[in-house]
């Protein structure tokens, strides 16, 4: 016999709960409306990703006085030179598959974005503060996702309404509504023999069987759903697809779960590797950067129609410092970037304010300063794009005011 808990492991899927039994769950909340139609896709730069060299302020002279040897060049001065976007901004060279989709108002980006508090600069007490939502405090242990499947609940009881791919759960998926993690979906739809469920229904852990039962009711979901055919048809390509981690496998196993019509509604991917680029940045960051795009590019391509209730954003637990490094890196930093991508998204416009790159003007006297709180485009997204009238208690101590919403949807 196999053990449980290889059998879990090896299944490629991991179900988040707390210790909470599942009827009290579902009936935290009563009633709530929510478009359940709608999909949001988070994808986590982990690491702190460089902004700075992702939307390059080529119009700022103070970019290139700070960065001398990476420093992206401005439009037309080379073939490595930024996409220019609004004369004062281009995109890095390696997000060139963004272009049409910003040209076709369906890229919106938002410059200076990211924490109020990164946490010390410290990559897990950032993260951290970033996935709960609630900068500076500690003691929040569920993520800002979960708190929104609580104050929209879903009647159906769809198992794979809330999921991650990856290996684990991420936090801003932890808390008490169940969510997936789906390692492989080929994978995962394999499980779910009659002699396994028994197994799980008979264990004397009342908590464990319901685990189980939440993956078996996944499972058996999955195997009708015709993955099969929602496989990316002929020419549409997601770069690095069978590499674990990779933002193109993860979107394309998300894109399966949405033509699947299994009722997925947030999704979160973890792309946790190479963002913290403290050495040799201009060799490192352009092969993040084509392949997040060729994936973005690819996912659009891939659901067509289908992205009118889609909306994916870009975040990461902070930005890199305004100087380069002794060893042609950045350091940790404040401020980053984010991309909002979808049908409904009004793109072809940078928003926020910019607060300029002088030495006055930074943080600290290193970094580029914060003008817009993450907290105000996530909600944005949470409000507009997936219709929920309770927001406040998704970003508690915040206070939501659409007044400070930047009219992304």
């Amino acid at each position: 016999m196999i053990p449980r808990r290889m059998f879990l492991k090896n299944g490629g899927a991991v179900i988040g709960l707390s210790m909470v039994p599942g009827f009290l769950v579902r009936t935290l909340a009563q009633g709530l409306p929510t478009n359940s139609r709608k999909t949001l896709v988070v994808i986590f730069l982990r690491g702190g990703a460089d902004g700075l060299n992702m939307l390059v302020p080529f119009g700022d002279a103070s970019y290139y006085e700070h960065r001398p040897n990476i420093g992206v060049p401005a439009p037309g001065k080379g073939d490595d030179a930024a996409l220019d976007l609004d004369g004062h901004f281009g995109l890095n060279p390696a997000l060139q598959p963004l272009v049409r989709l910003y040209k076709e108002g369906h890229l919106a980006i938002i410059n200076a974005v990211g924490s109020p508090d990164t946490g010390g600069r410290s990559h897990f007490q950032a993260q951290d503060f970033m996935e709960s939502a609630v900068p500076g405090d500690k003691t929040v242990s569920t993520g800002w996702l979960n708190r929104y499947l609580q104050v929209a609940p879903d009647p159906e009881r769809r198992p794979l309404r809330a999921t991650a791919i990856g290996p684990t759960l991420p936090k801003a998926l932890r808390g008490p509504v169940p969510a997936m993690t789906l390692g492989s979906l080929n994978q995962f739809a394999m499980l779910g023999s009659d002699m396994y469920e028994s197994m799980y229904s008979t264990d004397a852990n009342t908590l464990l069987s319901g685990t189980a039962r939440e993956m078996f009711e996944a499972v058996k979901q999955l195997k009708s759903a015709g993955l099969d055919t929602a496989a990316p048809p002929p020419g549409i390509v997601y770069p690095a697809v069978n590499a674990a981690g990779s933002p193109g496998n993860s979107l394309a196993q998300v894109a399966r779960l949405i033509k699947a019509n299994v009722g997925l509604q947030v999704a979160f991917i973890d792309a946790a590797t190479g963002w913290d680029t403290h050495t040799n940045e201009a060799d490192r960051l352009p092969p993040l950067l084509r392949t997040l795009s060729q994936a973005i590019a690819a996912f659009h391509q891939d659901l067509g129609d289908r992205m009118e209730d889609v909306t994916v954003v870009t975040m990461s637990e902070f930005g890199r410092t305004a100087r380069e490094n002794g060893g042609g890196g950045t350091d940790h930093g404040h401020a980053s970037v984010m991309f909002v991508t979808g049908g409904a998204v009004k793109g072809g416009k940078i928003y926020g304010t910019w607060p300029g790159l002088a030495r006055e003007q930074l943080n600290e006297d290193r970094d580029l300063s914060l003008t817009t709180d993450f907290r105000d485009v996530l909600g944005e997204l949470v409000v507009r794009h997936l219709g929920c009238e309770k927001p406040d208690a998704i970003f508690p101590g915040y206070g939501v005011d659409a007044a400070r919403f930047k009219g992304l949807l």
